[in-house]
């Protein structure tokens, strides 16, 4: 316990840089990058038991109680009662009590009501598992964290890859592969603290170089998108499985190691090809299976970018939210023509850098 002081934490939001879709089987790797924009998590003692969150993303305050180890009372912000309940059931494991809480979330990921498609749901999760831990008196790692707030997203999206968390606890650069999540969920039946300490079949994550002399420029669309839908709506149909599945796995997987590797040794042109492969092979899936990946805001984005030279492609899960495009750092002209073309195209250009730093006090 933290003896009362009020405990904050915050957590940045993510962007996919590649490898979006087969990233959710297990083993599969994707590249992603931390964005300095955050959500904001401070723990005090509550004024009466149970626990009071109050969310500028939520009406109000809500004062949950609790019941067999599960919070009562609403379900505005379901992946920070889950964060919440997963770390008290370590606690209660661990035979240590939970304190009467009060948590409060603010976001930066969100802007008058404008959801910009940043991780949010994964950066409350990782910002509340720090937050309650910490002043519950846990010291974890970074690995423990993630784990924690994996634990806690199965309760609410069962089938997400987890690289939301994964970047919003590690920040920078990262090449991400997820766990069997049938696996881990398996394992949490038996207990949070054995979840924690168990080997996660195709989980791994490592720290990767930022962009040899490229910048990252990010844009929005203007819509938001499901990541959760979509990807329900790819394996409802029979593309699960087939050969065109199989083909896209394969080659996701050879773009996203050579993309690795360019980051790894400050290739800047061998990332930009392989960013337009990840651009040309998430279109071949759209034709294919008709998802609604490419909307014309996001085709106008990649179109631009790739007009002076840099690559793009559309982040995460497409349909609206946001694209990424490299361009060449030192050609402030072409960057700023590329963000022009986007404003014409009713793209909105956001303002973001990399956050190289995940989770922070």
């Amino acid at each position: 316990m933290t003896g009362g002081r009020a405990v904050v934490r915050r957590a940045p939001g993510k962007l996919f840089v590649a490898g979006e879709y087969a990233v959710v089987e297990p083993g599969n790797e994707a590249i992603l990058v931390a964005v300095d924009r955050y959500i904001t998590v401070t723990v005090s003692e509550a004024a009466g038991p149970g626990v009071v969150v109050t969310s500028d993303l939520a009406p109000g305050a809500v004062r949950h109680a609790w019941q067999g180890g599960r919070l009562t009372g609403g379900t505005d912000t379901p992946h920070v009662v889950a964060a919440i309940e997963t770390v008290a059931a370590l606690l209660a494991e661990r035979g240590l009590p939970v304190p009467p809480l009060d948590v409060s979330i603010s976001s930066t990921l969100h802007e008058d009501g404008r959801k910009f498609g940043l991780g949010s749901s994964g950066a409350v999760t990782v910002a509340t598992v720090a937050a309650v831990a910490a002043y519950c008196g846990l010291d974890l790692s970074l690995e423990e964290r993630y784990r924690l707030a994996v634990l806690a997203s199965i309760q609410v999206e069962p089938k997400g890859s987890g690289g939301d968390l994964a970047a919003s606890t590690w920040g920078g650069w990262i090449a991400y592969s997820a766990p069997d999540r049938d696996v881990v969920a398996g394992l949490a039946r038996g207990g949070v603290e054995a979840a924690l300490r168990a080997p996660w079949p195709g989980f791994s994550v490592r720290r990767l170089p930022a962009p040899n002399g490229l910048r990252l420029e990010v844009g929005w669309t203007g819509n938001p998108a499901s990541t959760t839908s979509l990807v329900a709506g790819l394996h409802r149909r029979t593309w699960r499985g087939s050969a065109s599945h199989q083909k896209f796995v394969a080659t996701t997987g050879d773009f996203v190691s050579a993309a690795v590797t360019a980051l790894e040794e400050g290739d800047a042109e061998g990332l930009l090809r392989q960013i337009r492969r990840a651009r040309q092979e998430l279109a071949r899936l759209d034709d294919e299976v008709r998802l609604g990946i490419f909307t014309p805001e996001l085709t106008a984005l990649c179109d631009a970018a790739e007009g002076v030279g840099g690559a793009a492609k559309p982040s995460g899960a497409g349909g609206g939210d946001c694209g990424i495009a490299l361009l060449a750092a030192d050609a402030p002209h072409d960057i700023s023509h590329v963000r022009q073309r986007w404003a014409a195209a009713g793209v909105l250009p956001l303002p973001l850098s990399p956050a190289l730093e995940g989770i922070e006090e």
